[in-house]
């Protein structure tokens, strides 16, 4: 499970985005929330899309992987979703905040690999936020307002990156992606081909 988690408008989604259109064996999770369908936005494809009462029901019969309260909005990771993909050998991108982080760590911390992305500058970042035409003004001075909190987190990630050029930073995150895949424990198989090796006969 590989989590990003930024302040909103940093480029986590564009991020995103952009390692699943290069790695064909990681495919998204699919956030369950309470807030309003946006433009363009399909049910069951980039959200799904949830009443307050039944998001609240779902959490009393435990069917979250994590979730949280943000801008008064309730957003979650449902189980049955993500374990469908994992049982098929693909691994699972989240995009999710700190919160959700914390209990996804919880619960399976030694299959999750976390990626912390990081704005420039408090400018560049407010700057993002109005470029993106897609809040009303009050809305984003909130998320400014939020930001620090959420980069006071930072050191809870296995990495960090600043994401001063997309481009780049889609570069490092793919090469995390790579690197962790290698790693002995999540080398399924391994060690059967190990101790075949040894008693090899030439």
């Amino acid at each position: 499970m590989l989590v990003l988690s930024a302040p909103s408008g940093t480029g986590k989604t564009t991020l995103a985005r952009k390692i699943l259109e290069e790695d064909e064996h990681i495919h998204l999770s699919i956030s369950a929330t309470t807030r309003t369908q946006r433009s363009g936005e399909i049910d069951k494809k980039h959200y799904f899309f949830a009443s307050k009462k039944q998001f609240k029901q779902d959490i009393e019969d435990d069917k979250f992987l994590e979730y949280a309260e943000i801008y008064d909005e309730f957003y979650g990771t449902p189980k049955e979703d993500v374990l469908q993909k994992l049982e098929r050998g693909t691994d699972v991108l989240f995009d999710i905040d700190w919160q959700g982080h914390r209990q996804l760590c919880a619960t399976a911390r030694n299959d999750v690999t976390s990626v912390f992305i990081l704005p420039p500058s408090k400018g560049e970042l407010y700057s993002r936020l109005c470029s993106r035409n897609q809040d009303e003004m009050k809305i984003i001075n909130h998320r400014m307002s939020r930001a620090d909190e959420e980069i006071s987190y930072w050191h809870h990630y296995d990495y960090i990156i600043i994401n001063r050029d997309i481009e780049q930073s889609a570069s490092k995150l793919l090469a995390i992606l790579k690197a962790e895949r290698l790693k002995k424990e999540r080398r399924t198989g391994l060690n059967n081909f190990i101790k075949h090796l040894i008693i090899e006969k030439i």
